[in-house]
């Protein structure tokens, strides 16, 4: 698979609270494969007009327990550093998910996959390191390659379990091209609407790297911006290990 695989959903981005397919928001179908592994080391932080937030860090997992199939795991280190005010650390909200592909890719049509993501709410909202709700994403993702370039995409339903938080829809593509063994560029563009009034729509630019330092070890980073919405900038860094 490429190596921009999955949603950490940002902890105080609007459109997500954690991340997707590190180093993007954007998600790919292609699951690692059976009985390999891949590590994350990672921290996301997001500036807005209150401070700055995110992970430092936060460790990702995922593991190709079948073919076709991977499980995923997130545990974040979160912080929130306000304008004014102490900074907090503690337990951000952990993230669950499977992703499974049920097409493969051909010369004529995409592979696809899904990715359902459950986010468990283990961070203190009381001091800004969680959402303090349930939720669940439900993406549809889609992917194609063509020699050294490779675009992917789909969107999907947020569910915000609970009475005080808004569903909404999401959507991102991205489009990506293999510099060389070492080097992957890449860019994104991500939205979310919101069909209440209690939130409003949304949408990001990202550009970012995947450099290969091995078969093994990569660093993956991003940096963009919301250009529709609250108009926060948000970073992302990585070591990633594949085995």
């Amino acid at each position: 698979m490429n190596s921009f695989h999955r949603i950490l959903i940002l902890i105080s981005l609007p459109i997500f609270s954690l991340w997707a397919g590190p180093p993007f928001l954007t998600d790919d179908p292609e699951p690692i494969d059976y009985h390999h592994w891949e590590f994350y080391l990672a921290s996301q932080m997001t500036w807005d007009g209150e401070g700055v937030s995110g992970t430092a860090p936060h460790g990702e997992i995922n593991f190709g327990a079948f073919h076709d199939m991977q499980i995923h795991l997130i545990l974040p280190v979160a912080f929130n550093k306000p304008k004014t005010g102490s900074t907090s650390f503690g337990l951000g909200d952990i993230e669950l998910g499977l992703k499974y592909r049920f097409i493969h890719e051909t010369s004529s049509m995409p592979q696809i996959g899904i990715f359902p993501l459950l986010e468990i709410p283990s961070g203190d909202p009381a001091r800004q390191l969680g959402s303090g709700d349930v939720r669940l994403s439900l993406p549809l993702w889609l992917q194609k390659s063509w020699g050294a370039w490779t675009a992917y995409g789909g969107g999907g339903y947020l569910a915000a379990i609970a009475p005080n938080q808004a569903d909404s829809w999401f959507t991102g593509c991205e489009g990506q091209r293999d510099i060389s063994h070492f080097v992957t560029l890449g860019a994104e563009a991500f939205g979310k609407i919101v069909p209440s009034a209690r939130s409003s729509d949304e949408v990001a630019f990202n550009a970012g790297a995947i450099l290969n330092f091995s078969d093994s070890d990569h660093f993956l980073f991003s940096a963009g911006r919301d250009i529709v919405g609250q108009g926060n900038f948000f970073l992302y860094a990585a070591y990633q290990r594949t085995k």
